[in-house]
């Protein structure tokens, strides 16, 4: 497991990557709102209303009328907002602090918000076809961040990057790897977890995504791989 602290990529084409910045505000204020607002009950009838439930959303199933907060079909976007615990939400904001401001940097603002919400909904869109008649919500940015992760490892992949190897070695090793490490566990936790209390194929979805993205949204005559322009 390899914990990304610092990347020391300096910014090419925007001051201040703005789009990151809200994305973390947002998810932050809305588990602090949670957290800070709603009992044990109320948590779960969020979760449950925003998340995107597989079993109800390809209508196997209906959820009670004071669980209802959006269209099935919206839960696809509104899960990337809300996630489970602090941990959950810690993990997925350092990535995309790490990584996030270098790839909206090569899109700019609106692309890159474009390209992370796609990202998150096609990670959603997996995790519900592998898990058809689940009733548990999927939340979280994940899906989102691992496309950020795949578009990062296209863009900058002999950057080295600052990180704890199993949580407190630190190490810095060239993104390829460390990435490359990362996107390997998720494919086998995906095979081979049978618990199914992380949603790996949304991981898998949001890095499928990102892959075929990447080129299509980052700025005209910008390398991929590390070749040069």
């Amino acid at each position: 497991m390899f914990v990304p602290l610092h990347d020391g990529v300096p910014m090419r084409f925007l001051r201040v990557p703005y789009v990151t910045y809200w994305l973390i505000c947002l998810c932050i204020a809305i588990r602090l709102g949670i957290h800070l607002f709603a009992d044990e009950a109320g948590e779960v009838a969020v979760l449950a209303g925003f998340g995107t439930i597989p079993s109800v959303l390809f209508g196997e199933a209906m959820l009670p009328e004071e669980l209802y907060k959006a269209p099935p079909w919206l839960t696809l976007a509104t899960g990337i907002l809300f996630h489970a615990s602090f941990a959950h939400l810690v993990g997925n904001m350092l990535f995309l602090w790490v990584f996030g401001d270098n790839v909206e940097d090569a899109m700019g603002h609106v692309r890159f918000l474009v390209f992370f919400v796609l990202c998150g909904m096609a990670g959603a869109i997996l995790h519900a076809l592998m898990n058809p008649e689940s009733p548990q919500p999927l939340v979280g940015a994940s899906g989102a961040i691992s496309g950020v992760i795949a578009s990062y490892l296209m863009l900058y992949p002999r950057v080295r990057v600052w990180g704890l190897a199993f949580k407190w070695i630190p190490l810095r090793i060239p993104a390829m790897y460390a990435l490359g490490a990362w996107i390997l566990f998720q494919l086998l936790a995906a095979l081979f977890d049978t618990q199914g209390a992380v949603g790996w194929w949304a991981h898998l979805g949001g890095l499928g995504a990102g892959a075929v993205l990447t080129p299509l949204l980052v700025r005209r005559g910008l390398p991929l791989f590390g070749r040069p322009a």
